[in-house]
Parts: structure tokens; C-alpha cells; sequence
């Protein structure tokens, strides 16, 4: 699910297959709203797909994206980003995390934890910056929930903000529900949430479950 907060936005998500047992799955918030952001999101989105279809690990493409679009900018823009890549046989992720929220996985017991991340910079900032990758073993059941921080940071007339715990409280209470009616579920949840004020900012949720591997059928 994305949803701009304005005509076009600077979120995107992806998902793609690399290889026959490889998936990548990408999610990302370029900085500012609008066309600008919209037009730097298209440039990021097809930079980190084209380098990752190569073959590169994460972390290499991560550091030749950031390269690129580190130079000459001169208006300043980031993109917090996170991808990563699952063996379909084994359920094992080989991630990397630039200055982006970190997932929350969601065992097949309904407890709910962030993953642990490195912060890295985000795309953009700084030339010459090498990622670092991560790995996580997945297990049959477990869900990945990858979201920008519209939905964590999404406030009420009060100012006080959406957050973390109240994200992690609502995958724990539907932890059984389809992917598609957890996303629905998330964005009725901040539009309750927003009590009629208009949203600040666009707002991307991607969810996906490990059915089986070949480790725990």
C-alpha cells in the first residue's frame, strides 16, 4: 500500500525476483514531497533494481546507488532505504539498512520485534560510504512489515504521534490476518488515528509471510 499525501509522493516500495531462488524487496522515502520527490523516487527505484538484478550483494548495491546519487546534488535530497534479499529455499535474508525505519517481524506465535538494523547513512548524503549487510535466519510463519515513517510518525490534533508500540501492538492483535487486510488494517487504524485532520505525509506499508522452507516445512 502507498498513499501520498500529495498528488504524487516520494515513498515507493518493490519486490522483485533476482535469480530462480532470490527475491529482493525494497522499501524507501526519498526526502520532501511532490514532484521533486516523486522524480528522484523514479531515479532511486530503478537504480537499486537494476544493480541488485546484477547479482550484487545488498550492501554493494547500496554503496554504488548512494555513489551515483551522491554526486552533484546540489539540492540536497535523501532517501532512507532498506532491502533485502531472501533465499526462497533456505529463508535465509541478507539485508541493508540506510537511515531507514527498521522492520518489525512477526513470529508465527504473533510476537512482534524490530529487526535490528545498522543505521548507516541514507542514500544520497555522502559519497564513498560503504553499506554493511546483515543477515536474519526467517522461519515458516514468520511476517516481514516494512513501512516509512508516515505511519509511525502520523500525529493527532495533539501532536502526539502514531509510534512504534502501537504499530507493534496492532501486528501482534492480526497476526492471522491475510497480508492484504493487515495493510487495510494499518491505514482504517491512522485514519481513526487522524481524528479528520489531513495527513502530512505519505504513508507505505508492504507486508509478506514465509510459508515454508526447505529447513521447516
Amino acid at each position: 500500500s502507498m498513499d501520498a499525501a500529495k498528488e504524487v509522493g516520494g515513498d515507493f516500495y518493490d519486490m522483485f525476483m533476482i535469480d530462480d531462488r532470490h527475491v529482493a524487496v525494497v522499501i524507501a522515502d526519498v526526502s520532501g514531497k511532490g514532484i521533486p520527490a516523486a522524480l528522484v523516487m523514479v531515479v532511486t527505484k530503478t537504480l537499486i533494481k537494476n544493480h541488485a538484478q546484477l547479482g550484487m550483494e545488498p550492501c554493494e548495491v547500496f554503496t554504488m546507488v548512494n555513489d551515483m546519487l551522491s554526486e552533484d546534488n546540489d539540492v540536497g535530497f535523501f532517501i532512507t532505504s532498506w532491502m533485502g534479499v531472501i533465499d526462497v529455499e533456505t529463508g535465509v535474508m541478507k539485508y541493508v539498512n540506510a537511515g531507514h525505519n527498521p522492520p518489525m517481524i512477526t513470529g508465527s506465535d504473533g510476537q512482534v520485534s524490530k529487526l535490528e538494523v545498522l543505521p548507516n547513512l541514507a542514500l544520497g548524503v555522502w559519497p564513498d560510504f560503504s553499506f554493511t549487510a546483515q543477515i536474519k535466519d526467517l522461519s515458516a510463519g514468520d511476517r516481514i512489515t516494512l513501512y516509512t515513517d508516515g505511519v509511525t510518525e502520523a500525529e493527532k490534533a495533539d501532536g502526539s504521534q502514531y509510534g512504534e508500540q502501537r504499530l507493534c501492538d496492532f501486528l501482534s492483535d492480526n497476526c492471522c490476518e491475510t497480508e492484504e487486510n493487515l495493510c487495510t488494517g494499518v491505514l482504517n487504524s491512522l485514519d481513526l488515528y487522524f481524528e479528520g485532520r489531513p495527513q502530512n505525509d505519505d504513508i507505505t506499508l508492504l507486508s509478506l509471510r514465509i510459508r515454508k522452507t526447505n529447513e521447516n516445512q
